[in-house]
């Protein structure tokens, strides 16, 4: 739930580049008065309810696996039960759904948000009780599915996609991401040739839909909807940065597994320095490009943090001891 960090540093990146959007066609120098407080506070909540849902129903999912492979998990352990649980669960999707309302009906500079954005909460809703349920044990959907869970999401606060390749980005890096993290774990069923194919198949097909429907809405009174120019060259640059991240943490990990393991870790946390690119690059306000760039510490603390707390809990459980076969 640390990484929820992620999700906030997303859904604020693209506000940021609304507000961007709207400045630049009233001629403004500056975003300010083209976002309010009210505006990122009801977006960071859907982001919350979103991410903390996922991960609550996940749990409620796997709890029986989870007793045989990781019993000092909450559920298994007994440390929450399941009524409990799904109450959680429960309340983070209402969480979602009510941030999604509230920024559909706060007055912003330019007047009230669109209930697209609710659209799009009720459907990365859909999206990850899809995934949970089913799409993780499809192993290419499901993989592809993680992909388009953050694209869809970071579009909840600008519905209409003031700038693709922010989306577009953490669509392609999570989907690749996951499925190179999957094969480095070892997870079973082993990805084949076919589950490569299909992967990196279906991301192009969806890449190609996307740019053609966002380049298809020209409107001559505004500029281009995918500008491309050398403000790009900084998110392509923190992209080659990962990829030697990538590089390091597979030579310097003892097994493949434990490299998978960082590499997960690493490339989540790796999607706030996206929103920290874009926003320096194209919102051009060193306090919006300070706030979203403080999210990364933020989130990797609470991970330590939460690690700590977890290892400690574990300490406190009651030892568990299985007879020995001879």
């Amino acid at each position: 739930m640390a990484l929820v960090f992620t999700a906030i540093a997303d859904g604020l990146c693209t506000l940021l580049l609304s507000a961007r959007t709207h400045a630049d066609r009233a001629g403004a120098a500056s975003i300010e008065g083209f976002v309010t407080p009210a505006q990122a506070f009801w977006a960071a909540a859907v982001s919350v309810g979103l991410y903390g849902f996922g991960m609550s129903l996940n749990d409620i999912i796997d709890r029986r696996r989870d007793a045989q492979i990781a019993a000092t998990r909450p559920l298994p352990s007994g440390r929450i039960g399941v009524t409990t649980a799904h109450v959680v669960c429960g309340v983070l999707l209402a969480l979602a759904i009510a941030g999604g309302v509230f920024y559909s009906l706060v007055r912003g500079p330019l007047g009230r948000g669109s209930w697209m954005s609710l659209t799009l909460v009720l459907f990365v809703a859909g999206l990850v009780t899809f995934y949970d349920l089913a799409g993780k044990y499809l192993v290419a959907p499901g993989l592809i599915t993680l992909g388009l869970i953050r694209f869809f999401h970071a579009l909840v606060p600008a519905p209409y996609v003031p700038l693709l390749w922010h989306p577009l980005l953490l669509l392609n890096h999570v989907t690749i991401l996951s499925t190179v993290a999957y094969h480095w774990e070892e997870k079973r069923p082993s990805l084949t040739r076919g589950h490569w194919a299909v992967v990196l198949g279906g991301l192009l097909t969806v890449d190609v839909i996307l740019v053609a429907l966002v380049a298809a809405r020209r409107d001559p009174s505004h500029q281009p909807p995918l500008p491309i120019d050398g403000r790009l060259l900084v998110p392509l640059a923190a992209v080659l940065a990962f990829v030697v991240i990538a590089w390091i943490v597979r030579r310097r990990s003892e097994t493949s597994r434990e490299a998978g393991q960082k590499l997960m870790l690493y490339g989540l946390l790796w999607l706030i320095v996206y929103d920290a690119c874009f926003v320096g690059a194209y919102v051009d306000d060193p306090i919006a490009t300070f706030a979203v760039a403080m999210m990364l510490p933020l989130a990797y603390f609470s991970v330590r943090l939460m690690r700590w707390w977890s290892k400690l809990l574990a300490l406190s459980q009651k030892p568990q001891f299985k007879r020995a076969r001879t």
